[in-house]
């Protein structure tokens, strides 16, 4: 919530009088609204009105003597640009007649402004934004894509990509939010109003990423209390859930590892936790795992209570939440580096292969890596960004933020590898059969088993499962935040004061929509919503909102936001990587998606052709959103069709710029 001196006060005048008449130490009034300071004279400069009515015309900045600022706003009184035929501008020197039309919509606005919530301190959001960026996918995935492209040769296309796609287009999103102070979907009345789509598009996603991220914190929930045992249940394959297959190779007896064994870890993932041998596929789920739905139920109760109050209440969550992880890494590696055969597992993690770096899938690879890790395009950082001050340095929240988030994913690599050596060191096999594990098969199969095979055992247990669901909470804090703040500052007059009812039904809605993935098929179901539902949907989102920023609004308009809120112009590097850099390298990885479809496999069950169709719809029901809103925005609009599309490209919409602890809008 903005901050307000005790001695400032704002009230509405219905008496003229001239900006010139306002003299030193009396009050000034302007088109209707008064800003008072009875502790020092004011001095409004009649031409130091902020204007901001379309994409490239942009006032000068107030000359102000006192911290004072009149901020024009050329606010439309129907959300067309029209107010009876005539636009509703409120030059400065004008009388209060064309305000009056506009008065309403544009002291709301004050008083929206007036009430937003800002993060209580700075730490707060950096925390946030460092827990949403760094998730589950940097602890599997990273080490994953690392060895598979290359070891330590990945590396350089990984930094290429990030230098020149994911840091720019990260830096944009803050500096978007931050400025216009608004959720994904009505920021874009302030930027390209016919690209509303993408907010809605957004927000789909958001639910989808919800419906299925969550259960896998379930599946972790699940084995963290599994763990608080003397001896860990995937230890031994003396289970009621155990078949003759299961080997385990850590027994003091001479047992031979054969092509049909399996480790108990697995059986206890598949047979226990999933349950898959209950499921014939995704044209047969089966039953709803009751376990993991009480697991589910209450990882959504944590969520609740930690958001429904704002970013006040998750601004402190995030203390807890995103530095654990970083405490239990540190253990976690230094536990890692002790046990034999460790330096195997990092030789095979960073051992360069300069060959790969000629294949196109690397490339593609380190581009997809660097982007779902730093996580634009969900509505996150637009979030997040608007509970900013309008001052702070986002450029510098950016490049601290992406930093941390590269490094962990680097030293997450240390953590998985030195245990994947050992684990080759005990089966007496090579570094790669053993890392054959992906994604959360890494995790709950390969590490758990290590982990189960240590001394003290069940600590490592605890704290490694702890880690796990106290990364999967600051993404999903961050998921939902996108949603809640894009559909609150969208419909505030039935939201605003609603907040916690409106959290209550959007969790909810992602508790029933999470059910399918709870069956005993449910992991087949995250596999197909985690490759369809986010991956393409996310990055032409994202490509689009690129275009938008830099080709409709103008790069030169986006870098005088940027001026206003930083005191400095980005230099060329940013303004190339917007206009060009950054879409290209958006258009790259989707084309390469798209032209290559995964093949998905998830355990012995090939996914059937029409589950691509399928998946490829899933993505495409978000997406959707922007042509409809597209069509739906040209055909609304008034005049020609020339004059559909200018009013359609314009922003309709000021942005009201803050002074201090004042901000002032005239209407």
């Amino acid at each position: 919530m903005e901050k307000k001196a005790t001695s400032n006060e704002t009230e509405p005048l219905t008496s003229k009088k001239d900006v010139s008449d306002c003299n030193e130490g009396e009050d000034c009034k302007e088109n209707g609204l008064l800003v008072r300071n009875p502790k020092s004279a004011l001095r409004l400069v009649e031409d130091g009105n902020k204007v901001h009515p379309s994409q490239g015309d942009k006032g000068e900045a107030a000359q102000i003597s006192n911290g004072y600022s009149g901020v024009q706003s050329s606010v439309p009184c129907n959300g067309m640009g029209e107010a009876e035929g005539a636009q509703c501008t409120a030059p400065a020197a004008t009388t209060t007649s064309s305000s009056t039309a506009c008065g309403a919509e544009g002291q709301q606005q004050l008083m929206e402004l007036e009430d937003r919530e800002t993060w209580s301190k700075k730490i707060d959001f950096l925390l946030s934004v460092i827990g949403y960026a760094v998730d589950l996918g940097n602890v599997w995935r990273f080490p994953y894509i690392c060895y598979q492209n290359g070891g330590g040769a990945f590396l350089i296309p990984y930094a290429i990509m990030a230098i020149f796609g994911g840091i720019p287009l990260f830096y944009m999103e803050l500096a978007l939010g931050q400025y216009h102070r608004n959720g994904c979907i009505s920021i874009w009345r302030k930027i390209c109003p016919i690209f509303k789509g993408i907010g809605f598009a957004i927000c789909i996603i958001d639910l989808y990423v919800a419906s299925y991220y969550n259960t896998i914190m379930a599946w972790a929930f699940y084995y963290l209390i599994s763990s608080f045992t003397a001896e860990l249940p995937w230890t031994t394959c003396t289970n009621a859930w155990n078949t003759g297959n299961c080997t385990n190779y850590f027994s003091k007896d001479n047992v031979s590892w054969s092509l049909h064994s399996i480790s108990p870890a697995e059986e206890f993932y598949t047979r226990q936790v999933l349950q898959v041998h209950r499921s014939n596929g995704l044209d047969d789920l089966g039953g709803i795992s009751w376990q993991l739905t009480l697991c589910l139920l209450l990882i959504f109760t944590i969520v609740y209570f930690s958001i429904w109050k704002g970013v006040k209440t998750s601004g402190k969550v995030v203390w807890v939440t995103a530095t654990f992880p970083y405490i239990i890494l540190f253990i976690l590696l230094v536990r890692g580096a002790t046990l034999p055969g460790a330096w195997r597992g990092v030789l095979y993690y960073l051992k360069p292969d300069w060959q790969k770096l000629l294949a196109t899938e690397v490339w593609v690879d380190a581009a997809a890596q660097i982007f779902f890790s730093l996580g634009p395009g969900f509505g996150v950082l637009l979030a997040y960004a608007s509970y900013n001050k309008f001052h702070n340095n986002c450029y510098q929240d950016a490049l601290v933020t992406s930093t941390v988030n590269s490094v962990t994913s680097f030293v997450s690599g240390f953590v998985i590898f030195t245990v994947l050596g050992y684990m080759a060191e005990m089966r007496n096999e090579d570094v790669s059969e053993v890392a054959k594990d992906t994604g959360p098969s890494l995790l709950f199969i390969t590490y758990a088993e290590a982990i189960a095979n240590m001394p003290a055992s069940t600590f490592f247990a605890i704290i490694f499962f702890l880690m796990l669901l106290t990364l999967g909470l600051d993404s999903t804090f961050a998921g939902l935040e996108g949603v809640i703040t894009g559909v609150l500052d969208e419909f505030p007059h039935v939201w605003s004061k609603r907040r916690e009812l409106f959290v209550l039904i959007l969790i909810i809605i992602c508790f029933l929509g999470s059910l399918a993935t709870l069956t005993f098929g449910g992991a087949f179901v995250v596999k197909l919503f985690e490759e369809y539902a986010t991956g393409p949907a996310v990055l032409t989102v994202v490509f689009l909102e690129a275009v938008a920023v830099s080709w409709f609004y103008g790069i030169t308009q986006f870098c005088s936001d940027v001026k206003e809120m930083l005191g400095f112009t980005p230099g060329w590097y940013w303004r190339v990587c917007w206009v060009a850099i950054s879409p290209i390298f958006l258009l790259f990885v989707t084309c390469s998606f798209l032209s290559n479809p995964p093949e998905l496999r998830l355990f012995d069950y090939d996914y059937p052709y029409w589950t691509t169709v399928v998946g490829y719809c899933i993505g495409t029901s978000s997406v959707i959103c922007i042509p409809i809103y597209m069509v739906y925005r040209l055909l609304s609009t008034p005049g020609t069709l020339k004059e559909r599309i200018l009013k359609s490209i314009s922003p309709e919409t000021a942005t009201e710029i803050p002074f201090g602890d004042i901000r002032m809008d005239v209407v």
